[in-house]
């Protein structure tokens, strides 16, 4: 290698050749190794210094791929990746204790991967201003609608809150104005021009007819009862009486309590999927009543790799058979209109409250109303849950059919 040192007789020091061919600075002309990235050229020291170049290149890469500012390799303080980790693991802990659901977790984790990959994980929170939030929100809308997008903001802000009540950072987080959810007026333009989300009654029937065990008793089930993929995965056995015909079952999300009379159809395809029911792969999973082929929930939140660190955001992957296999039904059989598996929940919520007996819909949903009435009130009878649900199997299931 030529000597960086040596001065030729013109008094110019020679460009030193690269200390391996896959070397990947080049010499400048100005006596520092460099690198051309994104039509612009990046310095990172000199050339009598090749390795601590090499170092601050890895270090600074992939923030200047994403055209991002690097982070200088001195600062001091909480960074982004490191926020993620810590609320990452806060919210896991949260699970375990069955505080917050698998479906929320999964939110917040792919919400922590992106403030990773936008604002980059060596970015201290400190250094953050109400130009990088408008930044995030600008790349949020490109594949977001606008309901889609006030959610995701919604989320941004939890994690960040978690940094200040935490004492995590000095000051409060400054979002600017750019850094607001759609409008109401937005919103609602948006759901309109999306159309109705939930399924019609010749749709569902489709999808039953069409779906093997235990598809169909979820199916079903979300019909009937209006459970969500999360629900359904994680339903102990124990909240379902097949011999009187009810499901009681606190929904997971909020810990609400939640009563529902069963039909005769869910209650059949119940005891057929239980038929087949596989051996669950986890002592832990065995008061399920849905088992996947494989031995397990049907919606999980799993580690992958070996890092030793568990609560690496980029380390975790969600896995949601439920709506998997309900949507390649759905392509089978040509119904699409942007609906999934949960629309099953918006079609009982629709229908059922066409009984005019909202509370007992939203005894059956789950569903929390901060009122007077509903602080006092301590139970609903049986026969107002049973006259929603049939309300909803008699739009679902004319007499004729149920006949056959």
């Amino acid at each position: 290698m030529t000597n960086v040192n040596e001065k030729p007789t013109n008094g110019k020091a020679e460009k030193p050749q690269k200390p391996s061919p896959d070397f990947p600075l080049f010499p400048h002309a100005t006596g520092r190794w460099a690198k051309k990235i994104r039509g612009n050229t990046h310095y990172f020291g000199p050339w009598r210094d090749p390795t601590g170049a090499l170092e601050k290149y890895k270090r600074e890469r992939e923030d200047l791929e994403a055209g991002r500012t690097p982070t200088p390799a001195d600062a001091v303080g909480l960074t982004i990746r490191d926020l993620c980790n810590r609320f990452l693991t806060a919210k896991r802990h949260l699970v375990d204790t069955r505080e917050l659901t698998e479906r929320s977790f999964r939110d917040y984790h792919a919400t922590c991967a992106r403030l990773v990959a936008v604002f980059g994980k060596n970015r201290l929170v400190d250094d953050l201003s109400a130009t990088d939030f408008e930044k995030l929100r600008n790349e949020l809308a490109k594949v977001r609608g606008p309901v889609a997008l006030a959610n995701e903001i919604g989320r941004v802000r939890v994690v960040f809150k978690y940094a200040t009540d935490n004492r995590l950072v000095d000051r409060p987080i400054a979002y600017g104005q750019g850094f607001r959810k759609p409008s109401r007026k937005v919103l609602r333009k948006a759901r309109a021009e999306r159309g109705p989300r939930m399924f019609e009654a010749d749709e569902i029937r489709r999808i039953i007819d069409k779906a093997g065990q235990p598809l169909k008793a979820m199916i079903l089930l979300g019909i009937n009862a209006g459970l969500g993929q999360s629900d359904i995965a994680n339903l102990p056995l124990s909240a379902v009486d097949l011999e009187a015909g009810w499901l009681n079952y606190p929904r997971p999300k909020t810990g609400i309590e939640r009563r529902c009379p069963l039909w005769p159809e869910t209650v059949r395809a119940f005891r057929e999927a239980l038929k087949v029911r596989p051996e669950p792969a986890s002592a832990e999973d065995t008061g399920l009543a849905f088992i996947t082929r494989r031995g397990n929930r049907w919606v999980q939140t799993t580690k992958v790799g070996e890092d030793g660190n568990p609560d690496n955001p980029e380390r975790w992957l969600n896995r949601d058979a439920v709506s998997r296999e309900f949507r390649e039904i759905l392509l089978e059989l040509g119904i699409n209109g942007q609906r999934n598996f949960y629309c099953l929940r918006r079609g009982f919520e629709t229908i059922g409250g066409e009984s005019l007996d909202q509370v007992a819909v939203d005894f059956i949903m789950g569903h929390a109303r901060d009122d007077m009435a509903s602080l006092y009130r301590q139970r609903i009878a049986d026969d107002r849950l049973v006259k929603v649900t049939n309300g909803v199997r008699a739009w679902l299931f004319p007499a004729k059919r149920r006949a056959k």
